[in-house]
This record gives structure tokens, C-alpha cells and sequence, in this order.
């Protein structure tokens, strides 16, 4: 089927440009296995076990450990069906050329984002020891993102071939058929390093780093140094012919102007919207721990002593300019973490739900949860001083100009509770999320703050495993939560 992308925006690409997937999405009962409820009781969504895509052992098993663990029946019904999604219906794993290949799609998009991929199989790592099954699929998605890299640096979602995709009339340097999407967003190369890193302390593992891979790693801290523009420009702009302002940038695809500082430009959020300042605070943040793993594997593992010295040098450098400049002051909260500054003095304080987010900066590794700028800027942001923070009947959180205004991403409120050491805090984030999943059994991009039948995005397998993660999390830390009904 042909489009003709004039006009058109991501969002309204979901609606007509997601075909099949669009449609199993819209109407999950086709997709998934049963509906809502039967008579006696909640009834699993999950495809038969003939139609999943990967099956894992250790997941099977930690789901019926956790189930036993959970009273109120509506929320482990939710975890049962949230927190396989990603391996039921996104995985496709095999062998290639002798190594292991994983292409994992964001779910109602048939593309794989550097970023959705690695938090999708997150949660998972912990029970690779269990299953070596499961370690070599995510050894798999090791692998292919670093095939990824080298196809292009600068993009954030991939084909599973050279399929061709809409978006390839974006106006941009290079657009080949390999990719689905060509948005520079610096955590599209974080979160590859956080997978392969976390995946080598779990399992001991390290045939993943091999020559491919440090290559890919190389074109890594190259795109960051040309991002940092300290001489020009650098080598990528992006503008899109769209109905919708952030979907494209300014200034002839370059973005509003920056001085150099020391920070990297992301001319887009993981939001996949256009930064209003390029230097994404966030992002930098994430860049700061992600060099520093990186730095460990190369020395330890690779005994690339010279690499690993330039990207702690390139750390600290980050590091340095994010105390220097992305601290501003509140007129009503003091000292905060900016979410975007230009270098110039310009601040944006705001947040937005999708991660990396100024929330989620311990849940990275940023900062500890009892950071003093952290705990104010959370306050901020979880208040109506963010503009981007919505309040309604149906329940509170985070949004974005991605969805618009008033609508709450519960990947905003799974994070508050991540990163939060109040039982009573992760209890009233619990009971939200339970009950504005418009009786679906699953999480969703965002819902209206207001009525929380009212969502976007049936079939988003990212938000799905966040959600898995927290219950599992909560089961460990915080037991006595589940035992009660919310």
C-alpha cells in the first residue's frame, strides 16, 4: 500500500499507515486470546501458546510465583498479560550467519527503535541465569542493534530489511531503505550501551563485544562529539513535511541555536518530538552513565585502554557542563534539573513522560533517589509548575506534546513509583494504574485525564513490561502491597 505523507503525522500514521498491525491493535480481541471477563473470573489475554513468539521458561515461571504473591485479582490479571507482551507478540528471534539475531517491533509499529527494544526485554535480564534460552535472545538484540548503529548512527528506528518505510521522503541526509525512521535522539545510542552493559554483570558474558561491536561503539562517541557542535554544525538535520511542529525542526532542519558547552544536541526527545532547546538535559544525563559503562567494558573486557580513556574524558566533560548549565533556578521550587537549555542562559523547565526523563534520572543511574536537586526538581515536575503535568477525574501524571494536552502517560506513573521510596506513594500508583487501563488488561500510551476509556495506543509492548518490572519490583521491596486489594 502507498501513502503520500504529506501532511500526515506520526500519530495519524499509526491510524492509517499501521495496517494489520493498526488494526489487531484497535480491536486487541483479534490479537489476543479472550475478552475482558468471563463469568468466573478475569481471563488471560495472551495469545495461545501455539501464537507466541518466544517462549521463556523463567518468565512462565516467575509469573506464576508472582500471581501467587497477589491478591487484588484485577491487577494480577494485568501483570499476567502485561508482563510477557513483549516476548508474546514483538520477538522475532533466529540465527544469523552462526550468531544470534533479534528484531523486536514496538508493537503496533512493524519497526524496531533503538530505545523501545532495549527497555522492552529490561525487565527480563534478571532471569537470563535461569534460562539460557532467553540470554541468547537478548544476546540476539545485542547483536542487531549493533548492526544497526553501522547502518546509521543518527536514526532511531529500524527496518527488518531494506523494506523501505514512510517516512523515507523525510528531508535529511541520508535515508536508505533500512530504516524505518531517521530522528537523532542521543538516547537511541544509551540505551543499546545499558543492555549490552547490564547483560555482561548478569551473565559474565562477553562474546557480545566483539570487533562489530566496538566498531559500532566507536560511531557512537563520534556522533556524540559531533552533536556537542564545538566547530560546526556537524553532519545531520531533519525536517519533515508535516501537519504537526514537532515532528520537524527549525532553522532549516538544524534546530534552534546552541553554544557550545560541552553538551550533546538531541534534536529530538524520546518522545520522538523536536527538542525546543537542543541540549536535552535528560538525554545528557543518560549519556553520562552510559560513557561511563562503556568505558568500563572497553577497559576490563576489551583492553582498549585509549577508547576507554576518551569516553570517561567525554563523561566527565558532559557531566561538567550539566552541573554548569542545567541547573537553573525555580521562581517557586530553587534549585532544579532543567529539562532543555540552549548554552546561551535559556531554560525549559518542564518534564515529559518518556524516558530518559528528568524522573527517571536515578532509575538511569544519574543520581540517587535522595539527590536534593532531584527531589525538588521532582516536585516540580509532579505539580501543576510542569506544563506538562494534568490532573483530571480519571487520575494524574505526566503527558507531552507528542499525545497533547490532558492526557496522562502511565509510563509516567509507573516511573513515580520506580523511583520512589514511599510505600503509601507506590500504593497510590498502583491503584491509578489499575484503574485507568479502560478495562483492557493492559497499559497504553496515555489515557485522558478525564476518562481513561479514552486512550491511545492498544498495543504498546514498551509500557507493558515497565508495568511488569514495577510489580515485580514491589513483590520484592514492598510485599505487603500486594496482599490487599487497591
Amino acid at each position: 500500500m502507498t501513502y503520500n505523507n504529506k501532511n500526515i503525522s506520526r500519530r495519524n500514521f499509526l491510524k492509517v499507515g499501521g495496517l494489520t498491525l493498526a488494526a489487531s491493535a484497535v480491536q486487541p480481541s483479534s490479537l489476543f486470546s479472550s475478552s475482558l471477563v468471563a463469568q468466573e473470573g478475569y481471563v488471560s489475554k495472551r495469545p495461545p501458546l501455539a501464537k507466541r513468539n518466544f517462549v521463556s521458561s523463567a518468565v512462565e515461571t516467575t509469573i506464576e510465583q508472582t500471581k501467587s504473591k497477589i491478591k487484588d485479582e484485577k491487577l494480577k490479571w494485568m501483570f499476567e498479560n502485561c508482563f510477557p507482551n513483549t516476548l508474546d507478540t514483538t520477538v522475532k528471534h533466529s540465527l544469523k550467519g552462526g550468531r544470534p539475531d533479534t528484531f523486536v517491533i514496538t508493537g503496533d509499529i512493524e519497526a524496531m527503535w533503538l530505545r523501545d527494544s532495549s527497555a522492552q526485554v529490561w525487565p527480563y535480564l534478571q532471569l537470563m541465569k535461569e534460562d539460557k534460552k532467553l540470554q541468547v535472545m537478548i544476546a540476539g538484540l545485542i547483536n542487531r542493534q549493533a548492526d544497526s548503529i553501522q547502518i546509521d548512527p543518527y536514526a532511531n528506528a529500524f527496518n527488518d530489511g531494506p523494506l523501505g518505510s514512510y517516512w523515507e521522503t523525510d528531508n535529511t541526509q541520508k535515508m536508505s531503505k533500512e530504516l524505518h525512521e531517521r530522528k537523532w535522539e542521543i538516547d537511541s545510542l544509551c540505551y543499546p550501551i545499558r543492555l549490552a552493559y547490564h547483560y555482561w554483570k548478569i551473565t559474565g558474558d562477553t562474546s557480545v563485544f566483539d570487533s562489530n561491536w566496538h566498531k559500532s561503539m566507536e560511531l557512537v562517541v563520534k556522533t556524540f562529539k559531533e552533536q556537542q557542535r564545538k566547530d560546526n554544525l556537524g553532519p545531520y538535520s531533519f525536517t519533515r513535511d508535516c501537519d504537526r511542529p514537532t515532528d520537524s525542526q527549525i532553522n532549516n532542519g538544524w534546530g534552534a541555536p546552541v553554544k557550545p558547552v560541552g553538551l550533546i544536541v538531541s534534536s529530538f526527545r524520546p518522545s520522538d518530538d523536536a527538542t525546543q532547546y537542543g541540549f536535552l538535559i535528560p538525554s545528557n544525563m543518560f549519556a553520562v552513565v552510559s560513557l561511563r559503562q562503556l568505558a568500563e567494558i572497553e577497559k576490563t573486557v576489551l583492553n582498549n585502554n585509549s577508547f576507554a580513556n576518551e569516553c570517561t574524558a567525554l563523561s566527565e566533560e558532559v557531566d561538567t557542563a550539566i552541573k554548569n548549565y542545567g541547573i537553573v533556578c525555580h521562581p517557586v521550587c530553587g534549585q532544579v534539573y532543567a529539562f532543555e537549555v540552549d548554552g546561551f542562559g535559556n531554560a525549559l523547565c518542564m518534564d515529559d513522560a518518556n524516558i530518559p526523563s528528568l524522573l527517571a534520572a536515578p532509575y538511569l543511574g544519574y543520581c540517587s533517589l535522595n539527590d536534593p536537586i532531584y527531589l525538588r526538581t521532582r516536585k516540580l515536575i509532579w505539580s501543576d509548575n510542569n506544563p506538562y503535568f494534568f490532573k483530571g477525574k480519571a487520575g494524574e501524571g505526566i503527558g507531552g506534546p507528542h499525545v497533547g494536552l490532558d492526557y496522562v502517560w502511565p509510563m509516567s506513573i509507573i516511573m513515580k513509583a520506580l523511583t520512589s521510596n514511599d510505600a503509601n506513594e507506590i500504593q497510590t500508583c498502583l491503584k491509578q494504574l489499575k484503574d485507568t487501563d479502560g478495562d483492557t488488561g493492559f497499559m497504553h500510551e496515555s489515557f485522558h485525564s478525564d476518562d481513561a476509556s479514552n486512550f491511545t495506543r492498544s498495543w504498546f509492548a514498551w509500557v507493558n513490561t515497565l508495568f511488569g518490572e514495577l510489580i515485580l519490583k514491589v513483590s520484592r521491596e514492598y510485599p505487603n502491597l500486594l496482599t490487599q486489594t487497591l
